[in-house]
């Protein structure tokens, strides 16, 4: 795949004329040539053209970077070093969000793309009209060979070229190699979600290694189960397993951008009953229109894009009280992607909402089996895709995958089921269920239906294994994990807040995000200025800059479980309370009530609390900071003897201790 519109030797672009240049830059470009951006082009070639005449090496114009949906000015091979230049043309100012996107697109190339992995990579800022100022160059404390953003103008270009490559040594970089190496982006889901939206492949914005491979695999297995459920006119429901941060949403968001054209047969929804989630993408993905529309010369309005959206992302709650308005009226759609899954509710716990809430006192149905019934409605062929996480099971009345069982062998023994062999795993919670499906005549059992890598760290693939491990009392395991995942994924363990927070700063780079999260029942960290009760707004949290006091980077407010199930930061501060515990006896389950800890009984309660902090412990892409707090002997519901297990267990697993 070619990603650069235009590229050639240094040599070659020297002495090439500017509309020549123009020309190659113009056939590539995938819209209309507007007057400004060809100037721009003119102006940057100029500028290069003059500073690079001493040098050898290759040039970049337009070099893509899919997993942003943003193209780098100019990339230069020259030695040892990777040049990435920004050009602001005609500012004489130094921007912050100028510097952070030099910045994000050095970290790009320097965490995804694996010919740059192990060479020094100089992200410089050229505002053509700024003030002669002396470039600081400087490596970052990280030690990767990445240089911190250098600000330039036009007249200081060459200067900095001849800094940077004093600074740097090794290898001259082959630029054959370099062109052919993969890139192997791990993005968020937010940006997995933009990037979709946008028209990218799963492809396109996934790793190219076993991991993302897997990942391909179950987007072609499930677009294969559509296409024969539609061709033969039958009903199919599907389960795709996987660990945490496997790409199970990224899944689902792929299959459901291909299909969310309403005069398509194909037309499909991604359902989900996180409604930060589905708040926070339908925010990011209009927010990304309306900016591309301007980017374009389209103005669209914000109301506009998010009535688009809206279709695409919904509120599985919505969605079922759509069906009940019409009970006999299939929805439009024919494929109902149905992300977390396992969090659908039991009898009990539908039952009393409909009882309540919608004035429905005999309705006896689970959430899944109404779902599934709606679905049912279609005369001719629907598929459901349940996308199902292991042990994520975090609030009262959610069933885990029992219920989608129950329901299928009840109600629904015609429907075709597709399943992985991975279901039978514990943390599924099936148990002897799955038994009963062994006599439905519709079963196939599909290896590609699970995930089995995760994804959501580029840095270390086993941190959910060492969650779990640590979670089981495995501690021997636990710590083999942690010699593997701690070269790569820092995690950290201090008992004073105020580190963490320092820590957390220290670690990110660029644009890359960061904040404090905790237990919905950690009520006893007041003291630190944590007050889970507190209201806070996980669209701000999640998508506003370091100047927006809303936002995760002031670390003020803090997130939940609830909040940022399905999502994740670059860098996390876990921070502990008493409501989980460390004993000689194992984890001790409580909850906070008028001035004591009580405890915690019902054995589905102390489920919902060991997978919030399975949550908690597994939502860093780059690297986490645990806070134990020490506790006060002064107040008896911070007593000292509260927390000390807990960080005496951590710490003889291996944390490293700041």
């Amino acid at each position: 795949m070619k990603r650069e519109y235009y590229s050639d030797s240094i040599s070659n672009f020297i002495t090439s004329s500017i509309d020549e240049i123009i020309g190659k830059l113009a056939i590539s470009n995938d819209f209309s040539l507007k007057q400004t951006q060809r100037y721009a082009w003119v102006e940057e070639i100029r500028i290069l053209q003059k500073a690079l005449s001493r040098y050898q090496g290759s040039v970049y114009f337009e070099y893509s970077i899919p997993r942003m949906g943003q193209r780098i000015d100019v990339v230069v091979l020259i030695g040892p070093v990777i040049i990435v230049l920004e050009f602001k043309i005609g500012e004489n100012e130094f921007t912050s969000y100028a510097i952070e996107q030099v910045w994000d697109y050095a970290l790009d190339l320097k965490n995804f793309h694996e010919s740059s992995h192990e060479h020094y990579i100089a992200p410089i800022l050229i505002a053509t009209n700024a003030k002669n100022i002396t470039p600081v160059i400087s490596i970052t404390p990280q030690n990767d060979k990445l240089f911190f953003p250098i600000k330039g103008n036009e007249k200081s270009l060459c200067n900095i070229i001849d800094n940077v490559l004093v600074f740097a040594e090794g290898e001259n970089i082959e630029p054959t190699l370099w062109e052919q190496g993969r890139y192997c982006p791990t993005p968020t889901i937010i940006e997995a979600a933009t990037a979709l939206y946008n028209g990218h492949s799963v492809e396109d914005i996934s790793r190219s290694d076993a991991g993302a491979i897997n990942l391909s695999k179950s987007s072609d297995t499930i677009d294969e189960i559509i296409k024969i459920s539609k061709t033969n006119s039958q009903k199919s429901i599907c389960f795709l397993t996987g660990v945490p941060g496997a790409g199970k949403t990224l899944v689902g968001l792929n299959i459901a951008t291909k299909n969310f054209d309403k005069s398509n047969e194909m037309y499909s929804v991604f359902l989900s009953g996180n409604g930060p989630l589905v708040n926070i993408l339908r925010e990011a993905l209009a927010r990304d229109k309306v900016k591309q529309g301007k980017e374009t010369g389209k103005r669209i309005k914000k109301g506009e894009a998010m009535s688009e959206v809206k279709m695409f992302i919904q509120n599985v709650h919505h969605f079922r009280d759509d069906c009940l308005i019409s009970p006999e009226t299939p929805p439009i759609e024919h494929v109902a992607l149905f992300d977390e899954a396992q969090r659908a509710w039991d009898l009990k716990q539908t039952s009393f909402f409909m009882r309540s809430k919608k004035n429905k006192p005999n309705f006896d149905q689970s959430e899944p089996e109404f779902l599934i019934s709606c679905l049912n409605r279609h005369p001719d062929w629907a598929v459901i895709v349940c996308l199902v996480g292991g042990g994520q099971e975090i609030n009262t009345g959610e069933a885990g995958i029992t219920e989608w069982i129950e329901a299928l062998d009840k109600s629904f023994p015609h429907w075709h089921v597709y399943i992985s062999p991975r279901l039978t795993d514990a943390e599924y919670g099936t148990g002897e269920i799955l038994n009963t499906l062994s006599f439905h005549s519709n079963i196939n059992y599909l290896d590609d239906l699970h995930l089995s890598i995760s994804m959501r760290s580029f840095r270390a693939e086993n941190v959910s294994l060492l969650v779990k491990q640590l979670l089981d009392l495995d501690k021997k395991e636990a710590q083999n994990t942690l010699e593997e995942v701690g070269t790569k994924y820092p995690i950290v363990l201090t008992r004073d807040i105020n580190k963490a927070k320092r820590w957390l700063k220290e670690q990110a780079r660029g644009s890359e995000r960061y904040g404090m999260i905790v237990s919905s029942r950690a009520q006893r960290l007041k003291p630190y200025a944590i007050d889970v009760k507190s209201p806070m707004d996980p669209i701000h949290w999640f998508l506003d800059s370091k100047e927006d006091v809303r936002s995760s980077f002031y670390l003020e407010d803090v997130a939940t479980e609830f909040h940022i199930q399905g999502l994740e930061l670059d860098w996390i501060c876990v921070t502990w309370d008493a409501d989980f515990r460390f004993t000689d006896k194992g984890w001790e389950y409580r909850s906070f009530c008028g001035d004591r800890w009580n405890y915690i009984r019902k054995e589905d309660r102390k489920k919902y609390l060991k997978n919030a902090y399975r949550v908690l412990l597994t939502r860093a892409r780059q690297g986490m900071i645990i806070v134990i707090p020490s506790g006060d002997l002064e107040d008896p519901t911070r007593n000292p003897d509260f927390y000390d297990p807990t960080y005496e267990y951590l710490k003889e697993i291996g944390f490293k201790i700041i």
